[in-house]
């Protein structure tokens, strides 16, 4: 596939907006981004698991459960989570009002809020921003949606790619948002996907709930998990292509297509995260299955130990076999070997040779990859992570100020 410009309205039939309506504090900051497809479009969505679940998110889940939806409309600043039957009752008037706006149905509408927990909307600033985000709705409105929705983020994230298929091709675009409470489990921040292909909503769930394993499922930045998180996906079928149906070689490319794009914006969710120094590739092998080895990732990248190693540049390898000793996969100790990109440093579950210098130089570099074999399975996966900063700690003990 080809990157392309144009973020969420690269795929035909889209527009977005993003808006100042003076919901974060300080007032200056854009806060309320809407994307529209021209006509009603296949919808899918992954939600978090937290208990705690904000009123967007079930309402979401329900408009989903539909498989049709034409608009995502998503507030930052506030996150209407923990706020009991008027946060339900707000989410209900926002879907009427964008309705009335983009004469559509209110279950046609999706909702998203990212921001502090337990403050009520301030439902006459929502309102403003969904009467001048319809204003200003364009189809180069991507990169407006993508600063309106950053919260501690330090950068707008968006994306989009062409992809050829057996007959014509299709677009996907996306924006995020995230760079705290990121850990995994569903969906670890706000995303929103468009794409012009031609597909049903059962199937480009199925497409979406297989990347977003492998990519936001993957990925932690403090272990935390929100109560908003939710990735959306919308299908409108514009594009001249021939439509995806299952089982075909244009699924498969469908499918792999939207997992690198949900890959990538993993990625920039972990390379942006709160105080985040470095990014690390946790990758385990030699496993009985996948899942095991995902497990043994995920441990080391959630080990605040291992993180603050990260950070402090320190190859302490104790940590890294320490954390996969601890997180219920079964291995023999005398099989594993561990390498720093290309630095062996443990071979049949003891220190080799190496030099200290190595290493270390390694764990200097912005990026780097650790590397674990545990055994002769056939299991594999791959986990992201960064490091535990005291810039974190600054950026969160202040959150609310």
């Amino acid at each position: 596939m080809t990157r392309v410009d144009g973020g969420v309205t690269a795929p035909k039939g889209y527009s977005a907006s993003g808006v100042i309506a003076g919901i974060k504090p300080s007032g200056k900051k854009k806060d309320c981004a809407l994307i529209v497809s021209e006509t009603t479009a296949s919808a899918a969505g992954m939600f978090t698991q937290n208990v705690m679940k904000a009123p967007p998110v079930m309402w979401d889940a329900a408009v989903c459960a539909t498989g049709k939806a034409r608009a995502i409309f998503i507030n930052s600043g506030n996150a209407n989570a923990a706020t009991g039957e008027k946060g339900v009752a707000d989410v209900c008037t926002t879907a009427e009002l964008l309705a009335k706006a983009l004469a559509a149905s209110p279950q046609e509408i999706c909702i998203c809020s990212t921001g502090v927990i337990g403050v009520p909307l301030p439902m006459d600033r929502i309102a403003k921003g969904i009467e001048e985000c319809a204003a200003e709705l364009s189809p180069t409105g991507s990169p407006d949606a993508a600063v309106a929705i950053m919260t501690t983020d330090t950068v707008p994230k968006e994306v989009a790619f062409e992809i050829p298929l057996s007959r014509g091709s299709i677009r996907m675009g996306a924006i995020a948002k995230g760079s705290g409470m990121i850990a995994p489990n569903m969906a670890t921040m706000i995303c929103a996907i468009t794409t012009d292909a031609a597909i049903a909503p059962d199937l480009l769930q199925s497409a979406l709930r297989d990347a977003v394993q492998v990519s936001f499922n993957c990925i932690c930045i403090d272990n935390d998990m929100s109560t908003s998180d939710t990735v959306l996906c919308l299908a409108n079928g514009q594009a001249d292509a021939v439509e995806i149906v299952p089982g075909s070689e244009d699924y498969t490319t469908f499918a792999t297509a939207l997992t690198d794009l949900c890959r990538h914006m993993a990625r920039e969710l972990v390379m942006d995260g709160e105080g985040a120094t470095k990014f690390v590739e946790i990758a385990v092998e030699g496993t009985a299955t996948d899942d095991q080895a995902k497990t043994v990732a995920r441990s080391i990248a959630f080990s605040q130990l291992c993180k603050t190693a990260f950070f402090g540049q320190d190859p302490n390898w104790g940590r890294f076999v320490c954390a996969a000793g601890y997180s219920g996969v079964q291995f023999e100790p005398a099989d594993l070997a561990l390498w720093l990109d290309n630095v062996q440093l443990v071979a049949g579950g003891t220190p080799t040779g190496y030099r200290e210098e190595d290493a270390a130089a390694v764990m200097k570099q912005r990026e780097f990859r650790i590397r674990l074999r545990l055994g002769n399975g056939p299991g594999k996966a791959v986990f992201w992570t960064s490091d535990l900063s005291d810039g974190y700690v600054r950026i969160n003990a202040d959150y609310r100020s």
